[in-house]
């Protein structure tokens, strides 16, 4: 069998599974506030909305029809276990956060909803440095994976309906 006879059953036998590669998600709205989108989560999520959405990210909430607020972002660190001798042997870390979406006139995209992930990571003394290195990479990946669950979130959204007086 020749390779392109192969790449091409390849093809259609992921074709054929349904699956798709992440991209494109649909939001139920065109344009988003995201405050602080310059910093931290801000930006990493007006990346990824610019990439993956066809939403865009604007500066001024007045001229968007959906903003997202983040209430609470919290970094934890627990001891899980020690040794023998009392030292730490292993630690438990820790990401939360909170947010919600809605249109700016009290009707919501997204109810306030919070993400916790949560890490294990094993600790020696001898390699210091590298733990600190491990342990912020670690957090940037939860970061990183609460940011695609807000994405998620966001494409399931509904429209809000006009409050009925």
């Amino acid at each position: 069998m020749s390779s392109r006879a192969l790449l091409l059953l390849l093809a259609l036998l992921v074709a054929g599974c349904g699956f798709r590669l992440r991209g494109s998600v649909d939001v139920p709205f065109e344009t988003l506030y995201v405050p602080d989108a310059m910093s931290g989560i801000g930006l990493d999520l007006k990346r990824h909305l610019e990439a993956g959405t066809s939403a865009r990210v604007v500066n001024d909430p007045k001229q968007a029809q959906a903003i997202l607020q983040i209430s609470n972002e919290s970094r934890g660190r627990e001891i899980l276990t020690l040794s023998g001798a009392g030292r730490v042997s292993e630690f438990q870390l820790r990401y939360q956060l909170s947010f919600r979406v809605h249109d700016g006139k009290g009707s919501e995209y997204l109810p306030s909803t919070t993400i916790a992930l949560i890490r294990e990571m094993t600790f020696q003394d001898t390699q210091i440095l590298a733990k600190e290195a491990e342990e912020q990479l670690l957090f940037r990946d939860m970061q990183a994976e609460a940011v695609q669950q807000i994405l998620r979130r966001m494409s399931g959204a509904q429209k809000p309906r006009p409050k009925v007086e």
